[in-house]
């Protein structure tokens, strides 16, 4: 009796041990299944990854094989910023995480590098990523491991009806504004990335050495003087309300002044005039050039931690990205500027962005300068009369 009571026992372990394996393996199977990506800034920006999402869980090649989990932050929430919980993770010697995939760009990706070092993120494996192979823009920094998938740049809007032929230079927009009192705007820098890429390019285009755009070294302020100077040349020039000059609030401030025709020409953002011009918001007789040297720009990508889970769906999610109808959608959903061959790309709507040579962007990213660039900006030119 007390054997068969012992072989019972025996066998009910037995049988246990036999559902928590398979149990485990089903878990495991999940979590390779599953790939969290990480991502952070506007609601705008939420929506196309959410948007992605459910099209790479659900239409894609890789629909079943792995699922996308998004873990977006909202930019200017007070909360800890994405750059922070990677750092955290990365210097604790954490393995096997979450973070599988990360969205970067800008002075983010700059910053990550800076605390991380390159040594934290993988190699993008070209076998994994095929669709690489027809990317040629390449990020300021992290090389070979940030794969960019998307750019954005500043452009110089302008009216084609008054407008015909827009300056392809600096000296000739400086000219035509002149020419044209009044018709010309760029937003306060601080309020809009548009008129700080005017601002700061004006300024910089002073400056020999190129290093000085991708530095936060106060040595460059020394260097500022002439930049200043046309910046305040060029003042009375600006767009004018009530016989004082005006210079607008963000982005949307100068863009709605050239929508309404109180001027020809300003600096914007490419992705925000196509997207509002396809919305019917900015008339379809706006367009948009670049000059040269050109205003500043970038490219977004993604990068994969080598201490996140699942190194190969966050691979196949890059590969995903970079196919030609991923990339149609992000021109659709939020105007982004392709990284792949447009010539078969349906851009109807969005014909502009065949001109915009990514592999030609100036990248800037110049820290805590900006601060101080942008009080001098206040001190010394919003103050003029």
């Amino acid at each position: 009796m007390k054997k068969n009571r012992i072989y019972a026992v025996l066998s009910v372990c037995a049988a246990l041990s036999l559902l928590f394996t398979a149990c485990g393996k089903k878990a495991q199977a999940k979590d390779n299944k599953t790939v969290n990506l990480w991502a952070t800034g506007s609601d705008n920006v939420r929506q196309i990854f959410e948007a992605l999402a459910t099209d790479f869980n659900t239409n894609s090649e890789y629909a079943g094989k792995y699922e996308i989990k998004l873990n977006f932050m909202l930019s200017g929430t007070g909360t800890q910023s994405l750059v922070d919980m990677l750092t955290a993770a990365y210097k604790a010697k954490q393995t096997k995480t979450d973070y599988d995939l990360v969205d970067l760009g800008g002075d983010d990706l700059s910053r990550t590098v800076s605390l991380i070092g390159e040594q934290g993120f993988l190699k993008i494996d070209p076998a994994k990523v095929p669709n690489a192979a027809g990317v040629s823009a390449q990020p300021p920094t992290a090389k070979g491991k940030l794969q960019p998938y998307r750019g954005t740049t500043v452009v110089l809007a302008y009216n084609s009806k008054t407008v015909p032929t827009p300056p392809k230079t600096t000296d000739e927009l400086t000219q035509w504004i002149m020419d044209h009192p009044g018709r010309f705007s760029y937003n306060t820098p601080g309020t809009g990335g548009a008129g700080d890429s005017f601002a700061r390019t004006a300024v910089y285009n002073f400056i020999s050495d190129p290093a000085a755009m991708m530095s936060d070294d106060e040595k460059w302020t020394k260097e500022w003087d002439p930049g200043f100077g046309y910046l305040a040349k060029i003042h009375p020039y600006m767009y004018k309300s009530g016989g004082a000059v005006v210079y607008p609030n963000k982005n949307q401030g100068t863009l709605d002044l050239l929508s309404n025709g109180e001027i020809d020409m300003c600096p914007a953002w490419a992705d925000m005039l196509l997207s509002q011009r396809a919305a019917g918001t900015v008339p379809e007789y706006i367009k948009m050039c670049t000059i040269e040297p050109s205003f500043t720009g970038s490219v977004q990508g993604l990068i994969v931690p080598n201490f996140g889970s699942n190194s190969d769906g966050a691979f196949a999610f890059i590969n995903y990205i970079l196919s030609e109808q991923t990339q149609t959608m992000l021109v659709r959903k939020m105007a982004a500027i392709p990284l792949v061959d447009t010539t078969k790309m349906d851009l109807t709507g969005y014909e502009d962005l065949r001109d915009l040579d990514v592999s030609k962007f100036r990248v800037m990213s110049i820290g805590d300068l900006s601060t101080a660039f942008n009080e001098r900006w206040d001190v010394e030119i919003s103050t003029l009369k």
